[in-house]
């Protein structure tokens, strides 16, 4: 299976700044099998270490983080000479041994020399905890569920993909049903990526939703063990009510829906939780489209969107019959699983910050904002072909952006500082948008 990551992960291994490198995301994304198959295909030796429940592990660091002493631990431990040339070592769980998290500044100081990647699902849970945390002398890569583009690839339709990356979009919509139809499934099935390679293998829906219930008692299961008692239920209650939230015609969170009279105060705690994890994303309210973006941030408006559009339609109860009733799989559940798309593929695609904006009377809605560092960029979701987008022409008259953007189900076009682009395309925004300017 094809992971973008593993580019990243090339450009860290030759780069001569090379620093320890942190790997996050949340549980079955896939973090160690990335990295178990870096170490395969790239290394001549990988030594791999689970601290998970690892009694010798927690006592070769809990003396003292003396570098070569470490060293010497890890060979007798794995049976594997460790040479800095030829071999990866890989932590994971790294958040169960925090000393094991310290030592990594002493790597970097000291023996700069040797690979070291580490991942741990909870470590955003450790490192607001008081966890050490060897600032400043490590990398961080964040891994998401496989994009669309991703799951094109896993399922075979290499060519479709290139395609996209030509950007021919003549030619792309000449074949826009197999786009649209492999979007359809990319909605039902998604990105875990378990998921997705039994679904390539198989094409059986009912063990796609099998496997993604599967992985949400987990996530549930995660909530009591290692979230603090007190907050269990609230953390419950509030990533139950993300599919209602999001089915919304304004989607911003409500804690009322949660919970009747829930109030910020009861449930902050819950949404950092879910934050820290990896399995919810927090796009926040801009009060005035005004670089940088952040300066204008409305600390109390904000969406919620989860990790994954599968696991959200298998939470909103998404039929599979719906996936062959024409288009009507995006009108049925447009609210729910359009932007989350978008805002999952605009994450695991690039480093664009995202935002969105309101005006102070609610009659100006638009979906996402893009802070491109030197432009803001309005972008409008649209779950069907229709493209009135009365919200995205008032912004237009006000603010006038060097341009905007529309995705949605029609053709691609790009006209007067209008950008529209086919929701099946919309990887393809960031070339556009780093330009600032509209091809």
């Amino acid at each position: 299976m094809y992971r973008s990551a593993m580019e990243t992960l090339h450009r860290w291994k030759e780069s001569k700044y090379r620093k320890p490198l942190i790997l996050q995301g949340a549980r079955q994304v896939g973090k160690t099998w990335l990295m178990k198959e870096f170490g395969k295909t790239v290394y001549k030796n990988t030594v791999y270490i689970n601290f998970d429940s690892n009694s010798q592990m927690q006592e070769l660091f809990a003396s003292d983080l003396n570098v070569e002493r470490i060293l010497l631990g890890l060979e007798l431990y794995s049976g594997i000479k460790i040479d800095f040339h030829n071999t990866l070592i890989i932590f994971d769980e790294i958040q169960e041994v925090p000393a094991a998290l310290k030592s990594l500044k002493y790597f970097y100081e000291n023996a700069p020399q040797y690979h070291i990647i580490c991942a741990g699902s909870l470590l955003g849970i450790a490192l607001h905890q008081g966890t050490s945390f060897p600032v400043g002398k490590v990398d961080f890569l964040h891994l998401y569920p496989l994009s669309f583009e991703e799951f094109l690839l896993a399922t075979g339709k290499e060519s479709f993909v290139q395609l996209l990356h030509k950007q021919d979009f003549a030619m792309i919509s000449t074949f826009k049903q197999t786009y649209i139809d492999a979007l359809k499934h990319y909605y039902y099935v998604g990105g875990m990526p378990e998921v997705v390679l039994r679904f390539s293998e198989n094409k059986d829906f009912n063990e796609v939703r099998q496997i993604q219930q599967r992985i949400l008692t987990a996530y549930e299961q995660d909530f009591s063990k290692h979230a603090p008692l007190e907050i269990v239920p609230k953390i419950r209650m509030l990533w139950n009510s993300i599919p209602s939230q999001l089915a919304k015609e304004n989607k911003k969170f409500l804690y009322g829906l949660v919970r009747e009279g829930g109030r910020a105060k009861d449930f902050e705690t819950a949404i950092m939780w879910l934050s820290d994890c990896g399995l919810i994303h927090k796009i926040s309210r801009i009060t005035s489209p005004n670089l940088p973006l952040r300066a204008y941030e409305d600390l109390k408006a904000f969406k919620l969107f989860i990790l994954d559009i599968g696991l959200l339609s298998c939470m909103t109860g998404l039929r599979q019959q719906t996936l062959l009733s024409g288009n009507d799989l995006f009108v049925e559940f447009k609210g729910a699983l359009t932007e989350q798309y978008v805002l999952q593929q605009l994450i695991s695609n690039s480093a664009l910050k995202l935002y969105y904006y309101t005006n102070d009377r609610g009659s100006c809605e638009i979906d996402f904002l893009i802070d491109t560092g030197n432009a803001i960029i309005p972008l409008e979701v649209k779950a069907e072909i229709n493209l009135k987008a009365k919200s995205l022409k008032t912004y237009r008259e006000k603010y006038n952006p060097i341009f905007a953007v529309r995705s949605s189900m029609a053709d691609y076009h790009n006209e007067n500082g209008l950008l529209d682009l086919p929701l099946y395309a919309v990887s393809q925004l960031e070339p556009f948008c780093t330009d600032s300017s509209p091809h």
